[in-house]
Parts: structure tokens; C-alpha cells; sequence
């Protein structure tokens, strides 16, 4: 019997952003029809002024009203909201488009939620034009742990030479310091441990943990935060068998390539983990967010205001943030149903 290919669901995102090329220019691809169904979550209107723009005109999208609708042999676009008089203007950051990426995202959840769809893949959103009454979050990350109300989550970005998770996420930089603790880093090393073994099939995950101060903190002279609450959390870790190690400098850590030598390095806060990561895996990357019952990835770049509609952005990232989100749900079925 042919195995059922997984219904990957990928919302439009801000669409005066790079959200709709590079959705377009990562579905042009037939391989990606031999693997998943592709459900857009967006407007016909939009994408045949990016079809046009980026000469995709003899492309065809399949425009359905709803989920039931799906044909498994094209690439499938859902309509969310009135889009007779909408006006795409790249580049430029408009209230409209910030209702019509949560319009997107509110559709897309619905169908997840009732199981019409296996994954989840959101384009990029402009985190501040979307904020109304019905979305008061920093992110998607927060927005689907509250909405599948889940304890906890981790933002785990992916890619082939490197996985990194944050302690402390979306915050401002001067409230990271009271958020590191240990039952916090404890959660965030479980959610890792956890999502390496049931998402990513790694059996015996080894997992680096990077200090919060400078040189993690030079025995205490440059902060005591790495031997008062990092290091306990760690041999507590060891105690129970799992390969954790650290905490270490780093900017040492990434400046040595220390990493290529652990499956997953988990950051205190976001730049800590995210600048090296993009750095490094900035076209490949994936944002992944571990701990929840349902799959969502996305790539690791945002809006890209100042390259939209100029036919440069590159796919790359959005292409393996389907790639992962197949693989996870994958994974999770074999973990569900060993052989």
C-alpha cells in the first residue's frame, strides 16, 4: 500500500515581505509535490502579483475553499480573507498586510487543530503590524505554545551542521539575567532532549550548554552564574546517564567549531545562539519549535522588507522548513508506531 504523503500546511506571512516568493519559488519544485501535499494558507491576488513579477505566470495553483478541496498532484492555495482590493506594495509595512498574515495564520491553526493538515510551515511575519486583539505575542513561537496549550516550548533552530535552542526567547535583553533558572535551563535541556530523540530519531542525543557571562564567567570572576545555577542543572543532567556537557564560553565554542562535535548546543538567550547560528546555516536554516503536540517549522529569516518584490530572495530556507517539517512528522509517526 503507498503510504499517505503528509498535508503540509504554509502560511503566506506578511505579504508586501519576501513570504510569498520565496513560497513560490520553493513549491516550483516537483519533488516537493512527491513528498507532501501543499496547503497555502493566503490569496490567489497575491500570488498572481508575484507569479507575474517573477515571470511563475504558466505555474499553476490550485485555488480551493477549503481543506476537503485538495488535489495531491498540485500545489493547493486557500483564500483567507476579501482580497478584491488588496494592494501589494513590496517593501513597504501596511496594517493590512499584518491582518491579512494573522487572517493566514488563524485558518491555518484551525485546520491543524482539527487535523486536516500534518504540519504547519509559517512564512515570515512582521511581528509588529500583526499585533491586534486577537494576536498580543512577540512571535509564532509563543503564539502556538498558548494556543496549543502546551507547558512549555523551546525555539529550536536546525539545520544539517547545527541545531541551537534558547533558554530565554523573545524577551528584552535586560530581563534575561532573572529568567535563567535552573527549573527554567531543567526545561529547556528536557524539551531538547526530547525533541532530538522523538523528532530528529537520535538515540543518544550529547548536548552542549554555553555559559551566560563572558568566558562563562572565568571561575567566578566575571559572574557566578555558570557555577551557582548552570553547573548544578548540568550534574544533576549527568547523574541520570545523559550526555550534557559544559557550560561554555561562547564565543570560544563557535570561534573553535566545538559544535560540529555535539547534536544540539542550547544558548541562554537569542542572540547568544541565533547570530552564530544564522552565521553559519543563515540559507539552510529552520526555525523549529520543539514541545508541541503539532509540527511547525519556519524559515530563519524574517520579512526582508528592503529585498521584496525584487526577485533575489533565495528559497533555500523555506525549502527546508518543508524538508524538516516531512521528516517530523515522519519521525513522530515511527515513534508512535515502532516496527
Amino acid at each position: 500500500m503507498e503510504q499517505q504523503k503528509p498535508i503540509i500546511g504554509i502560511t503566506l506571512g506578511d505579504y508586501n515581505g519576501i513570504g510569498p516568493e520565496v513560497i513560490l519559488k520553493a513549491l516550483t519544485s516537483n519533488r516537493i509535490l512527491k513528498l507532501c501535499t501543499p496547503v497555502i494558507y493566503g490569496s490567489q491576488r497575491v500570488f498572481s502579483f508575484y507569479r507575474k513579477a517573477l515571470d511563475l505566470k504558466d505555474w499553476t495553483l490550485h485555488s480551493i475553499q477549503s481543506v476537503e478541496q485538495i488535489n495531491p498532484k498540485l500545489t493547493n492555495v486557500i483564500t483567507c480573507w476579501d482580497d478584491k482590493q488588496t494592494d501589494v506594495n513590496p517593501g513597504k509595512v501596511t496594517a493590512e498586510a499584518g491582518a491579512a498574515a494573522l487572517a493566514c495564520l488563524q485558518k491555518a491553526t484551525e485546520d491543524l487543530k482539527a487535523g486536516h493538515i500534518h504540519a504547519i510551515v509559517t512564512a515570515p511575519i512582521n511581528k509588529d503590524n500583526i499585533q491586534s486583539e486577537e494576536f498580543k505575542f512577540p512571535g509564532h513561537t509563543e503564539f502556538f505554545t498558548e494556543t496549543f496549550e502546551a507547558k512549555d516550548s523551546l525555539m529550536f533552530l536546525v539545520s544539517d551542521v547545527l541545531r541551537v535552542g534558547v533558554v530565554t526567547g523573545h524577551i528584552p535583553l535586560g530581563r534575561v539575567r532573572s529568567s535563567i533558572t535552573q527549573e527554567r535551563i531543567t526545561q529547556k535541556l528536557n524539551l531538547m532532549f526530547t525533541s532530538l530523540k522523538e523528532d530528529f530519531g537520535i538515540q543518544k542525543p550529547k548536548i552542549a550548554v554555553l555559559g551566560l557571562n563572558p568566558h562563562a564567567g572565568e571561575n567566578g570572576l566575571l559572574g557566578s552564574e555558570e557555577k551557582e545555577v548552570i553547573s548544578p542543572v548540568l550534574e544533576e543532567f549527568k547523574s541520570k546517564g545523559n550526555l550534557v556537557f559544559g557550560p561554555f564560553p561562547a564565543d570560544g565554542f563557535f570561534g573553535n567549531a566545538q559544535f560540529k562535535h555535539f547534536d544540539a548546543v542550547l544558548a541562554m538567550y537569542h542572540d547568544q545562539g541565533l547570530i552564530p547560528f544564522k552565521y553559519i546555516s543563515f540559507e539552510t536554516g529552520v526555525n523549529f519549535t520543539a514541545g508541541l503536540p503539532i509540527v511547525r517549522t519556519s524559515p530563519d529569516h524574517g520579512t526582508a522588507y528592503d529585498i521584496a518584490g525584487k526577485n533575489v530572495a533565495k528559497a533555500s530556507s523555506m525549502l527546508q522548513a518543508i524538508f524538516t517539517a516531512i521528516d517530523v512528522v515522519d519521525n513522530r509517526k515511527e515513534n508512535v508506531n515502532p516496527v
